[in-house]
């Protein structure tokens, strides 16, 4: 019970004070699970996160789960999963409620506009310590750089970018330990 109780605390924590999704909740999430409560190893935490991106539903709740179930299975995904969605639905809830008055408010435009630009640091910060946990260098760069193009300018969607880069990495793999 203690384990469910902790990991509902630290996901509703997370949830609570993260602004711009999940990507922006990747900073948080990454240092409560790895560096404060060190339930996941930096390696362990990054192939959560990719997993979590692979899976089909929102990428925040999908480590909540895996997390949630390795430290306290069913129960641990309940949990965690609850605490991840709680705030979220709580505030936009609230913000339904409210906006509708005040969504032409000069003071709520400028506080929206003024957030922007911090999320998307938010999103960066993981960005680049998760290329760093992947190994990721000056000779591979260029494989992050030709996805990001491939959907941001050719539209190419990001399934047959996974299936390509599955599929290549099981080959690589399988060639290497063949040598």
């Amino acid at each position: 019970m203690q384990k469910c109780f902790s990991l509902f605390y630290v996901f509703a924590k997370i949830g609570l004070f993260t602004l711009g999704g999940g990507y922006a909740m990747l900073p948080l999430m990454e240092q409560e699970l790895v560096d404060k409560r060190k339930w996941l190893t930096r390696a362990d935490f990054l192939d959560t996160v990719a997993l979590a991106q692979a899976a089909p539903g929102i990428m925040a709740a999908n480590v909540a789960i895996l997390v949630g179930y390795r430290r306290a299975r069913t129960w641990g995904s309940i949990c965690a999963i609850s605490g991840a969605v709680l705030p979220s639905f709580v505030i936009i809830l609230l913000i339904a409620v409210f906006f509708r008055a005040y969504q032409d408010n000069p003071i709520v435009n400028r506080l929206f506009k003024g957030i922007r630009p911090a999320v998307v640091a938010l999103i960066a910060v993981p960005v680049f310590r998760l290329a760093k946990t992947a190994n990721i260098g000056w000779k591979t760069v260029w494989i992050p750089v030709a996805v990001a193009l491939l959907v941001w300018l050719l539209n190419v969607s990001p399934v047959y970018i996974i299936l390509v880069a599955g599929i290549g990495g099981y080959w690589y793999a399988a060639r290497r330990e063949s040598k």
